[in-house]
């Protein structure tokens, strides 16, 4: 039996989806998908298998009315399989732009469901009509705005007239050309010509860009190709609040987008962090993590460590843990094994992925997180108090001994086994390579010599507009080497650090470029603008 889902995607921000909406998305079987909200869209969350359905437009690319539209889902939802051959049960996801209810078409979809007999529910998203102003810092109401009027931009039956006073705040959604005929309409209908507007163009996005105007002159903005699809436009008294409550366009690495060459399972902090200061980010794997090419080594380890071989284990990288947790569900074992054994993190990142697992370290350097910090504060051995002196350090193929050398000083015995091996990954597609060499990244991130190694190995070097940043010393040297200008150096050897660094520099960017009276702030902006000038 199929139940159709009706799902609000919200304005196009991925972290304004609903938890809700993320779970039946990952449940979905059929997924039908609406104008803005695309493939690409939904991948994240989507299993693999998912089918997905235009609803947008026909087969010869003209949109689809609400009522052809109808069809489709009603349709979509018969024809659907469950993913579960055992199950008779379907979910199909018919995700709408910003909230269900919102100028979308959900009554006449809802209607044709019951008609047809097929249960569905409703989830609501965020609307554009709230979620763009409020990005673009423009409150919809004050104590001088009282009403706020919400109007399809394309309706030709709209009394433009009740919209005309100074104290109601209207927003227009729809196309572009349909908004410039509706402010017009708005300002023949006797709509102050001096009012505010705020045109709010990708609105939620890093690519977000509000232009403010009058609605004398709104329209004519919007017909000189200045404003581009899709556009929220908010007309009242309450625009000129923008000038202090803009935030997300403030944001320090606001519109960047930033190279991670990390593998997905690692960047997960990076790339949130990065976004949380207005950044979007590719990442680009320059390693890839394969099993070790003879497994009895560490076969053996894990045997010893269930007999009580070892009194500590140290990790040393998150793939490290990965590792181990693999070899475990190989053998049928579970966290429990490692009662009554000590385990050491070297890092946050590391410590995270034990913690996921169920483990809590017993220790995780303080200071550098390094195999130096963790040697400063591993204990010595000590005949009297350890009842065993055996460490297990499942590392990687390439991994330095500075970590072995530093335990057996300290009178421990190291069984260091090669958990897994790190070879370079395959070149990334022809277009990513492009864009690292021409400069249409913002900046890159290395978070160790190999990924600078590797990434120039496999893509080639970045542009020189690119802002390069580092770690650590050593990779900064490393990327020297390469004949890499470093601009950024993290203040700690840790991955929101680095971040944290690179936002500062992009304040100091916005800063310079606010005092000098520049409007380009992306490093990438720069580049372009300088090709412009020299062709000129």
């Amino acid at each position: 039996m199929p139940t159709v889902a009706f799902v609000g995607s919200g304005p196009g921000d991925h972290g304004l989806l609903t938890t809700r909406a993320v779970s039946l998305l990952r449940r979905a079987d059929v997924i039908v998908i609406d104008r803005i909200a695309r493939e690409d869209f939904v991948a994240p969350y989507a299993r693999a298998d998912v089918e997905i359905v235009d609803a947008g437009h026909g087969e010869a690319g003209q949109p689809l009315t609400h009522a052809s539209r109808a069809k489709l889902v009603v349709r979509a939802a018969k024809q659907a399989s469950p993913s579960d051959p055992s199950s008779e049960e379907t979910l199909v996801v018919r995700l709408m732009d910003g909230d269900p209810a919102m100028f979308n078409g959900l009554a006449e979809e809802a209607v044709a469901l019951r008609k047809a007999g097929i249960p569905f529910e409703i989830v609501p998203g965020v609307s554009a009509v709230s979620a763009v102003p409020s990005y673009a810092g423009i409150p919809l109401t004050n104590n001088a705005t009282r009403a706020v009027h919400v109007i399809s931009a394309g309706d030709g039956k709209v009394v433009w007239e009740r919209s005309a006073g100074d104290d109601t705040t209207v927003v227009l959604l729809g196309a572009t050309e349909n908004i410039a005929d509706a402010l017009g309409r708005l300002l023949a209908a006797g709509r102050d010509g001096d009012t505010s507007v705020a045109l709010t163009s990708q609105g939620t996005l890093i690519e977000q860009a509000t232009q403010v105007t009058t609605l004398a002159e709104a329209a004519d903005a919007i017909r000189a190709d200045k404003v581009h699809a899709p556009t929220v436009a908010v007309v009242g008294g309450t625009v000129a609040l923008r000038d202090q409550l803009s935030w997300w366009e403030n944001k320090p690495l606001f519109g960047w987008n930033v190279l991670v060459p990390r593998t997905k399972e690692q960047a997960g902090t990076m790339t949130e962090r990065l976004a949380s200061f207005g950044a979007a980010s590719d990442v680009v794997p320059t390693i890839s993590v394969e099993p070790p090419r003879t497994p009895q080594q560490m076969e053996r380890a894990i045997k010893g460590l269930v007999t009580g071989r070892y009194e500590w284990i140290g990790f040393t990288s998150a793939n490290a843990v990965r590792a181990v947790k693999e070899k475990f569900a190989e053998f049928g074992l579970d966290a429990r094994a490692f009662a009554g054994l000590k385990i050491a993190a070297v890092g946050g990142v590391t410590a995270d992925a034990l913690r996921e697992w169920g483990l809590e370290p017993d220790l995780v350097p303080d200071g550098e997180q390094s195999a130096k910090g963790l040697l400063a504060g591993w204990p010595e051995y000590d005949d009297l108090l350890d009842p065993i002196n055996r460490v297990f350090l499942p590392r990687a193929d390439i991994a330095t001994d500075t970590l072995v050398a530093g335990l057996q000083e300290m009178g421990w015995e190291v069984d260091d086994v090669t958990a897994y091996r790190t070879v370079r990954a395959a070149p990334p597609a022809p277009q990513v390579r492009e864009a690292i060499k021409s400069g249409r990244f913002d900046a890159v991130l290395f978070t160790s010599s190999s990924t600078v190694r590797n990434l120039v190995g496999i893509a080639g070097k970045p542009h020189t507009s690119t802002v390069v940043a580092c770690i650590g010393p050593a990779t900064a040297k490393t990327a020297e080497e390469h004949g890499l200008r470093v601009d950024v150096l993290a203040a700690e050897p840790s991955a929101a650090s680095l971040v944290d660094a690179l936002a500062d520099y992009g304040r100091g960017l916005a800063l310079s470029a606010a005092e000098a009276g520049d409007d380009v702030r992306r490093p990438s902006e720069r580049r372009t603008a300088a090709r412009r000038k020299a062709k000129a």
